[in-house]
């Protein structure tokens, strides 16, 4: 069987776990790691792969994992792309998605190749779920709330503030899909505090929830990568009132996001030219080996 040939874009939380799981999937091998440093500093666990600044330097990529931050995606999809090299990512601003998916899905046509964005676990494999939900109870309500856990796209997105030297950003679930958003920072020298709160709340990421910010010494002390997400919909099957379902999971937020990424990159090499979501793919093709075995093992 020949082997899908992954090289991961970025090698910060995602892009190691990322890695961990392309390690213990049976049907990939690593081409490489790109990395804006390169081979400089190169980490011992990586000492077996090419580690470079560009993904042209590596040789027959079949897919790129963007194991970068959610604001950069587009460029370097765009750009690998163009080479013909299908991307995955974990692009994780929600109200953006469809733009970024019409966008990237020109991008993806021109170059014969695919891109599957947003696939994480929210947005990503949560959506399978939230997608399913709504289909067996068509009339209805669902309720996604998340953690309590540190956020990475938030966290990323803090790091970004000018004046922050530090960050953590925890999702605190309030009920009914509210959430309070604890964000903690140490700050650089000769910024003011207040400032770079405000601007901090004003970011996209920030804007529509009730958002806290505190000023801390040591930020690593506070470090936890728990996360977790509870799913509730009560609806109507037909004409049938007050089903109720629910999905709970507590996770390791970058390996589950590294993990559903390696998923996905397998999906991408079975998918027709363009650019796709999670909802959009068949999730038998998440799985390694023939659909036939599958169906008979999971049906």
């Amino acid at each position: 069987m020949k082997k899908i040939r992954a090289a991961v874009v970025g090698y910060g939380n995602i892009g190691h776990y990322a890695v961990q799981a392309l390690e213990a999937a049976p049907d990939f091998e690593i081409a490489g790691i790109v990395r804006r440093n390169g081979a400089e500093n190169k980490p011992a666990e990586l000492s077996q792969y090419d580690v470079v600044k560009d993904i042209r330097e590596l040789k027959d990529v079949d897919v790129a994992i963007l194991a970068t931050p959610t604001r950069s995606v587009e460029k370097y999809a765009k750009e690998i792309l163009a080479l013909g090299i299908n991307t995955v990512d974990s692009f994780d601003i929600h109200t953006q998605i469809p733009a970024l998916r019409h966008t990237l899905d020109e991008s993806a046509k021109a170059g014969n190749a695919v891109s599957i964005i947003s696939a994480g676990w929210d947005p990503g494999s949560d959506s399978v779920v939230r997608t399913m939900l709504q289909a067996i109870a068509p009339k209805g309500i669902t309720y996604t709330n998340f953690g309590p856990g540190m956020s990475m796209g938030h966290t990323v997105a803090v790091k970004a503030v000018e004046g922050v030297k530090a960050a953590l950003s925890m999702t605190i679930p309030t009920g009914t899909g509210i959430h309070r958003r604890m964000v903690y920072i140490e700050v650089k020298e000769g910024y003011e505090f207040d400032k770079v709160a405000a601007a901090i709340k004003a970011d996209p990421y920030f804007v529509n929830d009730e958002t806290h910010v505190v000023q801390v010494q040591d930020v690593d002390e506070l470090l936890d990568m728990g996360h977790g997400v509870n799913l509730t919909r009560k609806g109507v099957s037909g004409k049938t009132q007050n089903q109720l379902f629910e999905f709970n999971m507590r996770i390791n937020n970058p390996a589950l996001t590294g993990q559903v990424l390696v998923c996905v990159a397998r999906a991408a090499m079975r998918q027709q030219p363009g650019c796709y979501t999670m909802i959009e793919i068949p999730v038998v093709d998440l799985l390694p080996g023939e659909r036939d075995e599958w169906i008979g093992h999971l049906v």
